[in-house]
């Protein structure tokens, strides 16, 4: 039998940081994942992918939309999607390829199969061939992730009712898709589509999309979403789905009423959200307790009740996010070397890939006002920025939130071209504890995109943008 310090359920972005950060420190590592392919749902089938379509994506919605303002004549522009999704594929396999040199470099054991703990020091590890090998290890690190949250009632068969992993293959510009679910995954694949000109339709329970984030990011999103051409049904449920071979069906009903609608589709894609990936783990053999969603429990040092096993990422409380799901890696990995790791999860900031890009950190007006502080508020418009309009890239705003008393910034909230980039500026400085003044008075180069925070803090500061 192997024998490991530590040993990794799940190679995805919480699991293989955790595993390296563990090697880095002297341990004795393994990692066991199940796919044939390290790097988890992100590298594989999730953000990854979809980003690099999204980029393709942007670049032929820029040459059909843009390049003729800019002087640049096409004729014959089309869209070759077995091409697109090719790029896609390779993209991933290259990524994907980069874990495998990193186990490699960090001499770390790497176990495909199915890992099944058997006692909080053994872990049985199933192949694709049904051969099962145990190990042991002093600590174990589950990691193994989340899926779509896919209800009986929308009939998924992966064909026509689909995922976002099956959204990720399609090789033909569909004429029409209903988007179940007005988040992020369904936003980002929604405007992918949408840029090729397909017909969008998002059919979104809450009043309002992205309903987690600052309602000002809703807004200005909505509004450029629309302008992309997607169709919006806020206030709505989906009753039931129903495919054929060559099309689907979605009955609708508006909330709080009796009125009803139909739409028909080439695909309905369901991005509802995620739920924890748990089945095969064995955690009932070790009596790992879980909450009333699913989700491992853990104290404040991502220990289980279980003494020597641990859990990380999307398979516990908070945000599925693939930076939050590495900082929880290092941490545990870490707190098992004996350091004092720190992790500020109301820190960890948001991003939504469309164009405009969403990003944010910290608190929401929403938020500040119900939790009873008083704060001040500025924004800037990027129709104001020099750059933007350089760009054509002038839909958008930053939005800095302060403590009315102290300046203490607050949240950061932002929509524009690179707010994924740029919503570092905030996290950094929030995890600082500064103020909306420091953010003003710091140099921020012209003509850049990021001088919109910088007018967005002095509006917040004493309401004294300068170029607006």
């Amino acid at each position: 039998m192997q024998s490991f310090d530590v040993t990794v359920i799940g190679a995805g972005p919480g699991g293989y940081v955790a595993a390296i950060r563990c090697a880095q420190l002297g341990m004795k590592t393994a990692i066991i994942e199940k796919r044939k392919t390290l790097g988890g749902t992100c590298l594989n089938v999730g953000c990854i992918p979809s980003k690099a379509l999204l980029d393709s994506s942007e670049h032929y919605h820029n040459a059909h939309e843009k390049f003729k303002t800019h002087g640049i004549g096409l004729t014959g522009l089309k869209v070759d999607m077995k091409q697109m999704i090719k790029r896609k594929n390779e993209v991933v396999s290259q990524t994907t390829g980069g874990i495998d040199f990193l186990m490699k470099k960090n001499k770390i054991t790497v176990f495909n199969g199915l890992g099944s703990i058997k006692t909080n020091t053994t872990i049985d590890v199933t192949d694709d061939a049904g051969k099962v090998e145990t190990i042991e290890s002093k600590k174990i690190i589950i990691a193994s992730g989340s899926k779509p949250n896919l209800p009986a009632a929308f009939n998924y068969d992966a064909k026509r009712v689909i995922s976002s992993k099956e959204a990720l293959d399609i090789d033909k510009v569909p004429k029409k898709v209903i988007v179940i679910g007005g988040g992020v995954i369904g936003l980002e694949l929604g405007s992918v589509w949408a840029r090729l000109g397909t017909e969008v339709t998002v059919v979104e329970y809450q009043d309002r999309i992205i309903s987690t984030m600052d309602v000002d990011c809703s807004k200005e999103l909505t509004r450029a979403l629309k302008k992309l051409g997607i169709k919006f049904l806020t206030k709505h449920m989906v009753q039931g789905v129903k495919a054929t071979k060559t099309s689907v069906t979605v009955d609708i009903q508006k909330r709080d009423s009796e009125e009803t609608l139909q739409e028909k589709a080439d695909y309905c894609l369901v991005a509802i959200g995620r739920v924890p990936y748990t089945e095969g783990l064995g955690l009932e053999n070790v009596g790992i307790a879980m909450d009333d969603r699913g989700r491992v429990d853990i104290n404040e040092h991502f220990e289980t009740n279980v003494t020597g096993i641990y859990a990380i990422g999307d398979v516990v409380k908070g945000a599925m996010l693939a930076h939050k799901a590495e900082e929880e890696g290092i941490y545990v990995a870490e707190w098992l070397a004996g350091q004092k790791p720190h992790i500020n999860h109301h820190l960890i900031p948001g991003v939504v890939y469309t164009w405009p890009e969403v990003a944010a950190v910290g608190s929401t007006e929403a938020e500040l006002k119900a939790a009873g502080i008083e704060y001040k508020s500025g924004k800037f418009p990027y129709k104001a920025l020099g750059r933007a309009r350089a760009s054509m890239d002038i839909e958008g705003m930053v939005k800095v939130l302060a403590d009315k008393h102290t300046d203490e910034i607050l949240g950061v909230h932002m929509v524009g071209a690179r707010a994924a980039d740029m919503i570092m500026e905030g996290v950094a400085l929030m995890e600082f504890r500064a103020s909306a003044e420091d953010m003003a008075r710091i140099s921020h180069p012209h003509p850049t995109y990021t001088e919109a925070t910088k007018e967005a803090a002095l509006a917040a500061t004493d309401n004294r943008p300068l170029h607006i």
